[in-house]
């Protein structure tokens, strides 16, 4: 095997090792806001005080904090009687993966990172555990998940960090740097494998052979479903902010024709339950969200206001000087001085801010209260994810407009102003 080709297989092995070490990929989600600066970031990371948010930091810092993460949070701790806390896996793992090929690994530390230390965007491909967090969004009731993806991933479509070199090396692996960064379809492969939990649903209703038939369709529903999500990774590189906001529209198609996929299978599965069995087919959702408000309650610094439960992982405060952070980021003055807009260049920019920063009001951070049945949280997030592809249409439309009457030269200052921001 030659090296290149045995890099590859190892980043391969990286991104899959949450299906080694975790017991369910449904469990190893995150519940944190999003974010696309690096200042507000760290401003309000701050202003949280989480030490969740620090380790995830950490975590991304170097290989060797890496590796360590990743053996003090196996949940297989839990074992030998230590805490487990998958999340930090998964920020280690999607970092790793989406550093990998920028300015050689020499930055750590991307202005596109969720704050909960992982990526919404791996080199090209948009939402790398899109099927998880539906699962555990659909099955778990916890949308925090979903409730990651928003403005900062809008963000980082219009000003990508990578330049051409740095997203072929996702799409075409050569030489020593193939080593370590990991091809499309390694990341799309390796980042959705859980599927449906289906042992812990069987345990948790004790099926009869018609509820077990009934439960076996919906797992092919559920893999049929992953199948679709998988289809929709790039096979090329998005060059252009067009392409990457097609490329997030792509991916947020599939996933909401997943959600219709699995709404017949789902509901004849728990219309053949009793009420008892249902009850203990919520009793899933409600472990999760004890579990989460336990993890919780032992970091929480700070009382937060953005729930009924006092949630620490949200804070009104934080959030609003977040929204004034990131307004002050947005390079409008450094598109108009290096693009030389004249006046109606300047008001589809402004048009085009605008268009974008609202988008922080239609994709709230803030997890939705969890529905009462799985029928109900599959429309919940098949309503989430229509309102962020509207969103995204929205400022796809307004940069179709502001690009209408651009001269060439001007198209490519204007998309070399992301990886200039990342340096």
């Amino acid at each position: 095997m030659s090296r290149s080709r045995l890099g590859l297989a190892l980043t391969g092995a990286v991104l899959v090792l949450l299906t080694v070490l975790l017991p369910n990929t449904a469990e190893a989600q995150f519940g944190l806001r999003g974010g696309p600066l690096g200042v507000a970031r760290f401003a309000v990371g701050h202003v949280i005080g989480l030490s969740r948010l620090r380790h995830a930091r950490m975590a991304v810092r170097s290989g060797r904090t890496r590796d360590a993460a990743l053996r003090s949070q196996d949940p297989r701790g839990a074992e030998r009687g230590q805490a487990a806390n998958p999340y930090v896996m998964r920020a280690a793992l999607t970092a790793g993966a989406a550093l990998s090929a920028w300015h050689g690994g020499r930055r750590p530390q991307g202005w596109w990172r969720h704050p909960d230390g992982s990526y919404g965007w791996i080199g090209p491909v948009f939402w790398p555990f899109a099927h998880d967090d539906l699962t555990t969004a659909i099955v778990f009731g916890d949308t925090t998940s979903l409730a990651l993806y928003g403005y900062g991933d809008i963000y980082a479509a219009i000003f990508a960090p990578y330049a051409a070199p740095e997203l072929a090396a996702y799409t075409a692996p050569q030489g020593r740097r193939a080593r370590r960064v990991p091809s499309v379809e390694a990341v799309c492969d390796g980042s959705d494998t859980g599927g449906l939990p289906v042992d812990r649903i069987a345990a948790a209703v004790q099926p009869n052979e018609m509820q077990r038939t009934a439960l076996d369709d919906l797992s092919a529903a559920w893999a049929s479903a992953r199948d679709t999500i998988r289809a929709a990774c790039p096979a090329q590189a998005p060059m252009t902010a067009a392409e990457r906001l097609g490329v997030m529209r792509a991916r947020l198609d599939a996933m909401i024709k997943a959600t219709d996929a699995l709404a017949a299978p789902l509901a004849k599965f728990v219309d053949l339950l009793d009420d008892s069995q249902k009850a203990k087919l919520d009793s899933l959702a409600n472990e999760r969200r004890a579990a989460l408000a336990s993890a919780q309650h032992k970091d929480a610094q700070a009382a937060s206001a953005c729930d009924p439960n006092n949630d620490p992982r949200y804070d009104v405060q934080a959030q609003r000087q977040y929204e004034q952070l990131v307004q002050q980021q947005w390079p409008a003055a450094d598109i108009a001085s290096t693009l030389k807009l004249d006046d109606t260049g300047r008001a589809r920019l402004d048009v085009l801010q605008d268009t974008t920063l609202r988008t922080m009001e239609t994709l709230s951070p803030c997890p939705s209260k969890s529905a009462a049945t799985p029928q109900a949280r599959l429309a919940a997030v098949k309503a989430r994810l229509e309102r962020m592809q509207q969103a995204v249409g929205g400022v796809g439309d307004a940069l179709d407009d502001f690009e209408a009457d651009l001269s060439d030269e001007q198209k490519a200052a204007f998309e070399a102003i992301g990886p200039k921001r990342g340096m």
